[in-house]
């Protein structure tokens, strides 16, 4: 006996509990053409996720030829030895993530110039380096904390002073970087990348042009602006000011290492004397100093806004932040105390 024609049982069961028709004839040819667009939509998608890869490439193959050149030594083809220098110098600035992405732009250059990868023939050495980088970052991680406002002005009155109670060239330094670091919500990379012609101080307070940052792969740039401070002892905008004063800055790095004589040098501070400076007025003022990194700067920002109350859009206006996710972690770090169910528990 033949089966009765229409739909099958699989077709039945499949639409059972719908009220959907079945897709009319020219609903399969709108669905053909959907299906084309979102192939194509998908194409683009890739094609810019390459485009900015290569972008993101260039830039970084660009900072380590920038970095050779300041050094003398040759960026291609690169020795292996100045690869694991490199990485060593750069280490502090970046995420492991980026830290690898850096390490491939490196070996796609000498590639495409038909060299050998000096990442790959620095295995041994890199390797151990990059493994003690891996652990270190792993428990920077762990242990960072924000720098806050209170604390920032325990360190600023802790930094040393002449017997007549002015601070110290170095402690000028130090107080200047400590304080446009912080009311900048500058990463260490900006804070020692700044020149002269960065800053212009107007009726208003600090205008900063960030011309690098490790999220402008575009290089863009970013203009912050920075007010005075209601207390002239942590004022970052005269903090600046006083430092460049002392220092005869007027072009060239902002922030410039001192030698043990006080000379000051022609050179920026690189992002490691940042963590180091930041640790060692941390230790003076009686503080953990290994609580905190340079990264500290930054993070008490964000952390510090968000307690104030101050609007997550505007801090990432500030902060040049592209997730709202990390934003957003640092606003529940600030208001962990607001609202808490600890108040009602009467102890």
């Amino acid at each position: 006996m033949e089966k009765a024609s229409g739909p099958s049982s699989a077709d039945s069961s499949s639409r059972a509990g719908t009220d959907l028709p079945a897709p009319r004839a020219d609903e399969h040819t709108q669905l053909a053409h959907l299906t084309d667009a979102n192939a194509r939509a998908q194409a683009f998608a890739s094609k810019a996720r390459a485009e900015n890869t290569k972008r993101a490439y260039r830039a970084d193959w660009k900072q380590f030829v920038g970095w050779c050149e300041e050094r003398g030594v040759r960026p291609l083809p690169a020795l292996p030895k100045t690869v694991v220098l490199y990485v060593s110098a750069v280490a502090d600035d970046y995420k492991l993530s980026t830290l690898e992405r850096k390490l491939t732009a490196i070996s796609q250059a000498h590639k495409t110039a038909g060299f050998d990868s000096p990442a790959l023939t620095a295995k041994e050495p890199l390797h151990s380096v990059w493994a003690g980088i891996a652990r270190t970052k792993s428990r920077a991680k762990d242990k960072v904390a924000p720098l806050m406002t209170d604390e920032l002005r325990m360190i600023v009155d802790a930094l040393p002073r002449t017997d007549e109670n002015l601070f110290t060239t170095r402690a000028l330094r130090d107080r200047a970087l400590l304080l446009v670091g912080f009311a900048g919500a500058l990463r260490r990379s900006e804070l020692v990348g700044l020149q002269q012609d960065d800053v212009n101080v107007t009726a208003d307070g600090l205008r900063l042009i960030v011309r690098k940052s490790k999220s402008d792969q575009e290089g863009k740039g970013l203009v912050k602006g920075i007010h005075y401070g209601k207390h002239p002892h942590t004022c970052p905008v005269r903090a600046l000011r006083d430092w460049t004063r002392r220092a005869s800055i007027s072009e060239g790095p902002l922030f410039r290492g001192i030698d043990r004589h006080g000379n000051i040098r022609e050179r920026a501070l690189s992002g490691r004397s940042v963590a180091l400076i930041l640790k060692k007025a941390v230790k003076r003022a009686g503080l953990n100093p290994e609580a905190y990194s340079g990264h500290s700067l930054r993070a008490g920002f964000t952390t510090q806004a968000a307690r104030e109350g101050v609007p997550e859009r505007v801090i990432m206006k500030h902060t040049g932040h592209k997730s709202i996710r990390m934003v957003r972690e640092y606003i529940r770090e600030g208001q962990l105390f607001d609202e808490n169910p600890t108040d009602a528990l009467g102890l």
